[in-house]
């Protein structure tokens, strides 16, 4: 393995220039990437919750019944507009 290694070079074969930039890259991607989980969650967290209030998951019955209504809706709205 010390046979890879270059003379004030790393393992990776990346100066410490390059090491850097990657490390940069990197690092902006994992900000990115974990504020989009966080709004996900947050955007989950509102219209479920994983713990359930005093009334329980009555929320979820109101919701089911607003996409019945969707539902329903739909093939008017697509007669009327075409």
């Amino acid at each position: 393995m010390t046979e890879l290694r270059q003379e004030g070079g790393s393992l990776t074969g990346l100066t410490d220039q390059e090491a850097q930039e990657f490390h940069a890259l990197f690092m902006k991607g994992f900000i990115i990437f974990t504020l989009i989980a966080i709004v996900a969650h947050v955007l989950v967290w509102a219209w479920r919750p994983w713990l359930p209030g005093e009334d329980g998951y009555a929320l979820v019955d109101h919701l089911n019944s607003v996409s019945v209504l969707v539902a329903q809706a739909v093939p008017a709205l697509t007669v009327l507009g075409g």
